[in-house]
């Protein structure tokens, strides 16, 4: 299990919120914590302990006053470490060139490929003919309702009827390099994870998975890495030091290290 960073931007600055809580008007947001440094001081910090394949999401729209402030924090922090972040938030075909030329080494998508609540195959294989299935993360974030996990888009606002499942994840992985998801309900609430999604994950398992969400504690670690069968990458928020949790960062980074070790020698 590797820990996989994040950088999320929010009205220009860089943020841990309530999932659940964004909203486009008034670009709303409950907020856990909010940095004093910029987006590159953290991914240089990343660079510098030579952590890759992290996040970093813009949170605004593109329609948004405080779009221009958000891009501008994404791409400093892509140029800050070249080929080590990954990069979301209201990619399609015609911007995600310059967050790859930025330094990106992948783009993050999910609501370019949904439309009226059902995947777009026709988008999907015009954006890996435009980029390449091997610069494209999905990320497949879900939100629970009746008993079913649904992917949800626009920033987490909007339900699709595509349900996570095996059967999902093995139709569209054929599109690309990686899947990202968070479990929305408990992500920026710091009160354990979604153990159900993480053993969907683990038992599926066929190319690389971040889950994020709901990580409070060195056993939610623990928990991830036996229910993902150690083939599900985490991504820590609100809980980290960095962002005014009680997870201290280097702590973090060791003991999902030994752990693999352990496993791995054992």
């Amino acid at each position: 299990m590797e820990f996989r960073p994040c950088i999320d931007i929010h009205n220009g600055s860089v943020k841990q919120i309530v999932g659940g809580s964004l909203r486009d008007i008034n670009d709303e947001a409950v907020e856990n914590y909010v940095a004093a440094q910029s987006a590159a001081f953290f991914a240089r910090l990343y660079q510098e302990y030579q952590i890759r394949n992290g996040h970093i999401i813009l949170l605004n729209p593109a329609t948004s006053v405080h779009y221009k402030e958000t891009k501008e924090q994404a791409l400093a922090a892509l140029r800050a470490y070249p080929g080590g972040m990954q990069a979301g938030g209201g990619m399609t075909p015609e911007n995600a060139r310059e967050f790859l030329d930025a330094g990106a080494s992948h783009v993050i998508v999910t609501s370019y490929v949904f439309k009226d609540g059902q995947i777009q195959f026709d988008k999907l294989r015009k954006l890996v003919q435009k980029i390449g299935k091997q610069r494209l993360v999905l990320d497949l974030s879900v939100r629970r309702r009746d008993d079913r996990y649904l992917i949800v888009t626009d920033r987490w606002q909007k339900y699709t009827q595509v349900e996570l499942t095996e059967q999902t994840l093995d139709e569209l992985s054929g599109y690309c390099d990686e899947f990202l998801v968070h479990a929305v309900d408990v992500e920026g609430r710091a009160g354990g994870i979604e153990q159900q999604v993480a053993g969907l994950l683990g038992s599926w398992g066929k190319i690389p998975v971040t889950y994020a969400g709901g990580v409070h504690s060195f056993d939610d670690l623990r928990i991830l890495k036996r229910l993902g069968r150690d083939r599900v990458h985490v991504t820590v928020g609100s809980s980290l030091d960095l962002f005014g949790g009680m997870m201290k960062f280097e702590e973090v980074l060791r003991v999902c290290q030994q752990e693999c070790e352990d496993e791995e020698t054992g």
